[in-house]
């Protein structure tokens, strides 16, 4: 992870370049992820050999530059605190996955799905506290979170974080690494790399199983455990934004979300003009122009502050 310091993002056209480069970084890792979601290095490597390009397919069929579930939730999380202003309302994001999960989306995972369907019958926004519920669904969509609480006290960002992850994950090791997550996204717009070391450090040292092992981690699970190794270690290993991105897809696994964090991450850091206009070119245009909008508006919501 590069340490060199950059101009710092709370001048209105950085932090603005920054959340979109923040936003398409999210698509375009997704978009480029859902090829070899489910696939193994070695079947990436015998089918891609290294995996580059956006070009659809997959298990679920896409077509080249469309997203999934990562990148869809993460814009209907946006919209209910947009409708707040900027704040992050439980009730507002249980009924914006709601109507997400009635529209059909081409995937949702299945923690999901249960918890909002027992949302359904209790109308209460915090679903049960559980251990089994220890999956990547809350971290992947955190980035509306993360622009709307950019320069808050830390117990009012992590008050905002449990408000979006426990409708559907309620969970402490998620919860540790969404908070950890948004700190990264922070660092990258403030240009302040030492913070997301820090940030780093502080979730190890709070929670170890976090510390990746020596070795590559390949084939990561849903779990936020294996998907924070498989980030980690790529943060760790890239500074470019391409290199590193099709490092974690190559990876294989849940490839669509750890691709979605990483490129969210690096996003923050180098801004829109940092992703390559090949990926950006490739990317469905409706998706696009909604992260960009989105990106724009909450962008906004922060420097009206």
């Amino acid at each position: 992870m590069s340490t060199h310091p950059t101009a710092p993002g709370r001048h209105p056209d950085t932090l603005r370049d920054r959340a979109v480069g923040a936003y398409l970084g999210l698509a375009v890792g997704d978009a480029l992820g859902a090829t070899v979601e489910f696939m193994t290095p070695r079947e990436i490597a015998d089918r891609y050999g290294v995996h580059k390009h956006i070009v659809g397919g997959g298990w679920l069929k896409l077509k080249a530059g469309a997203v999934t579930d990562d990148t869809t939730m993460t814009l209907a999380l946006g919209e209910a605190i947009l409708a707040h202003d900027g704040q992050v309302v439980p009730e507002a994001c249980a009924r914006a996955f709601d109507a997400w999960m009635r529209a059909k989306p081409v995937d949702i995972g299945n923690t999901v799905r249960r918890n909002l369907i027992a949302w359904r019958r209790t109308g209460d926004p915090v679903a049960p506290e559980s251990e089994h519920d220890a999956g990547n669904g809350a971290a992947m969509r955190l980035l509306p979170v993360a622009l709307a609480t950019f320069g808050l006290p830390p117990e009012a960002i992590a008050a905002a974080n449990r408000a979006q992850a426990h409708v559907t994950h309620h969970n402490r090791l998620s919860d540790a690494a969404c908070e950890c997550l948004i700190a990264l996204i922070h660092a990258g717009l403030a240009g302040r790399p030492t913070d997301a070391l820090r940030a780093i450090d502080m979730l190890f040292t709070r929670h170890p199983v976090f510390v990746p092992p020596e070795r590559r981690v390949d084939n990561p699970s849903a779990y936020i455990v294996d998907t924070v190794h498989a980030v980690v270690q790529t943060l760790g290993e890239h500074d470019d934004f391409e290199a590193g991105l099709v490092d974690v897809v190559n990876r294989g696994g849940d490839a669509d979300t750890t691709g979605a964090i990483v490129g969210m991450l690096m996003g923050a850091r180098i801004g829109r003009r940092g992703i390559p206009q090949r990926w950006l070119a490739a990317l469905d245009p409706a998706t696009h122009a909604a992260c960009r909008l989105q990106a724009i508006r909450l962008a906004s919501c922060v420097s009206r502050r």
